[in-house]
């Protein structure tokens, strides 16, 4: 954010110089520096647009409590299928692995000096207590990204969503998942949007993960598959974007609208 408002107080300045000064010489430079300006404003835009939307947002919505939910994805892709699991809360709908970050102690104080409050629409229990679902007062959004951003005092690692779901389960066999590797494949931030669920405006955050198996890893999802597990499907792309649907036959199963994120 510093270059860039290094960056365009310079091309401001330059283009000052070139409306007062007459010298063709000093116009020329000056125009000269204006182009040489533009691309590295352009890319630090480019690069600093999550950050200026939320810095608008928080002057926008000052006065208004915004929901926040941030969740993490595993995109788990084996043989040309996807894996997706049953909904913990949703049990009719099959999902990615995954599911909200969660704070820690250290998180939690900073959050509460934001003013940052619990949700109230998930019921606090022993699952979800902790997670990274909270209403946030609207001109506290540019830092609660920027905290949100440092990965200080909050979950910063899938591998918890993995185990809870697939190896606490007895699902996938705990010898052949001691630890797992995966690549970090980006993040989406959805757009403020006004939730009627909610009742407020919202933001929705999700990190997406790749699985990156071992062939002994990889073995074992192809035994499970094999299996039939009811709490397990194994979808093509199509279907996710179709929500379960598969064309010229009834559909079986529902996917939820965010497994898409893994495409």
């Amino acid at each position: 954010m510093l270059r860039l408002t290094v960056y365009a107080l310079l091309a401001i300045s330059s283009g000052v110089a070139s409306f007062f000064i007459n010298n063709s010489t000093l116009v020329n430079m000056s125009a000269g520096l204006s182009v040489g300006l533009f691309v590295p404003v352009v890319d630090e835009i480019a690069q600093n647009w999550g950050n200026i939307r939320h810095l608008w947002y928080s002057l926008r919505y000052r006065n208004r409590s915004i929901r926040v939910s941030t969740s993490y994805l595993f995109k788990i892709y084996v043989d040309g299928k996807y894996l997706l699991i049953r909904g913990s809360r949703y049990r009719t709908q099959f999902q990615p692995v995954g599911g909200v970050h969660k704070v820690s102690p250290q998180g939690n104080a900073t959050l509460s000096a934001m003013g940052v409050m619990d949700d109230d629409l998930i019921p606090l229990d022993s699952v979800s207590y902790g997670d990274l679902r909270v209403r946030v007062p609207g001109k506290k959004i540019f830092q609660f990204f920027r905290w949100f951003d440092s990965r200080q005092g909050r979950e910063d690692s899938p591998w918890r969503e993995f185990q809870e779901e697939l190896l606490a389960t007895g699902i996938l066999p705990l010898d052949k998942f001691p630890h797992i590797m995966h690549n970090y494949l980006g993040r989406e931030i959805d757009r403020i949007r006004y939730s009627p669920w909610a009742e407020s405006l919202e933001i929705l955050v999700a990190d997406v993960y790749e699985l990156v198996a071992s062939q002994e890893q990889e073995d074992a999802f192809r035994q499970l598959a094999a299996t039939g597990h009811p709490d397990i499907v194994w979808v093509s792309s199509q279907q996710i974007k179709r929500r379960g649907a598969v064309a010229g036959q009834p559909q079986t199963i529902e996917i939820s609208a965010h497994s898409q994120r893994i495409l």
